[in-house]
């Protein structure tokens, strides 16, 4: 996504232009433009209302724009019928037909494109051993576990080799290891495929996990777009930097002299950040910090001159542990030390020196009000 290239609009290639949805009064998608590139895999992230399904609708057909246009590849299918776009789709209950085999699934697609039925057979043997589902071939979707069923609903969508193939919080009904195992499953099926592909989700893990592009929507409005590593550490406003994992928020003023630049709380506590050097002394400004930059060290002597905090509330949590601290003025902190065994840690009630360095403090902007696109 982002800069227009000759490769972006091939046969995978999708363009959203301008499109909004409006029932009524109410705007559910403000006006959206993405250009996403054949082979990618997208995921639009986002609260529940926030309007990523209804934006995945208008991609596959199931909701008509009230403005803007929708094209795949060069072919501009606004105003065309889902089933004459060509897209794959896996819904979030995968919509099986409870009457044929996990085979009889999927030959459906193909038999109502017309294909001979050597080719069906051949497609679909193909297809299952895609999943690895060949020896389920002759069961019911009754009879097939939740993952499993997930994986016949994916053969089906892909088995006709759309360009385009759109999921609908296709793992939100299963459990937390079948949906880690289904996540690498399916991303590594999908660079194998090559084919573009549009995720819908609420899952923050899902999305970073799986994706090439995140597109984090909240109140209809693109947020935010790029790959997940950079929406994770550099997060352009508070909404991202709070729903895409946890973050610290800390605001306060810019004070630079010295060659040292800080951040001045509004108690007074001073912190050192970088920076830019377009912003000057005296500017206010919101800060975040991911709790597992925030490194925690038996407190000195010198209290004057390190940032302390006593601990609330310290919790186990396998791989981490979530310590929860308040500063002198109040300030509440999340630290997330990792490898908790091997190293020192405050118990609650305890003092702890806080530490990380000033390039984790990150700058960004208030909450805005439309698309950031």
């Amino acid at each position: 996504m982002g800069e227009e290239r000759s490769g972006a609009r091939a046969r995978g290639g999708l363009e959203i232009r301008g499109v909004s949805k409006r029932f009524g009064t109410l705007e559910v998608v403000r006006p959206t433009t993405l250009s996403i590139e054949s082979g990618q895999f997208v995921t639009l992230l986002g609260p529940s209302g926030s309007g990523k399904t209804t934006l995945l609708k208008m991609i596959a057909g199931f909701e008509r724009p009230s403005t803007g246009a929708i094209l795949i590849g060069d072919r501009d299918v606004t105003s065309l019928a889902p089933q004459k776009r060509n897209v794959g789709f896996v819904f979030q209950q995968y919509a099986l037909f409870p009457h044929l085999t996990v085979a009889g699934n999927l030959a459906y697609p193909l038999q109502m494109r017309g294909m001979r039925r050597r080719e069906i057979e051949s497609a679909v043997q193909e297809a299952l051993e895609m999943v690895r589902l060949s020896h389920l071939a002759n069961r019911r979707p009754s009879d097939l576990s939740g993952g499993q069923q997930q994986r016949v609903a994916l053969a089906r969508a892909v088995i006709f080799r759309p360009p385009v193939l759109l999921m609908d919080e296709s793992l939100a009904a299963l459990d937390k290891r079948l949906r880690e195992e289904l996540q690498l499953e399916i991303r590594n099926l999908q660079r194998e495929l090559k084919i573009t592909t549009i995720a819908v989700t609420h899952d923050q893990t899902e999305a970073l996990v799986m994706s090439d592009v995140i597109v984090v929507i909240n109140d209809g409005a693109v947020q935010q777009v790029g790959a997940p590593a950079d929406l994770y550490y550099r997060p352009r406003n508070e909404f991202v930097a709070g729903f895409l994992g946890e973050s610290n928020v800390l605001k306060g003023c810019i004070e630079a002299g010295s060659g040292r630049t800080e951040l001045v709380l509004g108690s007074g506590l001073r912190v050192q950040i970088d920076a830019p050097s377009s912003t000057g002394s005296g500017a206010s400004v919101t800060c975040i910090v991911r709790p597992e930059a925030i490194d925690l060290f038996p407190p000195t002597a010198d209290a004057s001159r390190e940032l302390r905090g006593r601990v609330l509330q310290r919790i186990f949590c396998g791989d981490t542990f979530r310590v929860t601290l308040q500063l002198s003025d109040g300030t509440l902190l999340l630290s997330k030390p990792i490898g908790g065994n091997s190293r020192w840690l405050p118990e609650t009630g305890e003092e702890a020196r806080v530490s990380w360095h000033p390039s984790e403090l990150v700058l960004i902007s208030p909450m805005p009000k439309g698309n950031l696109t």
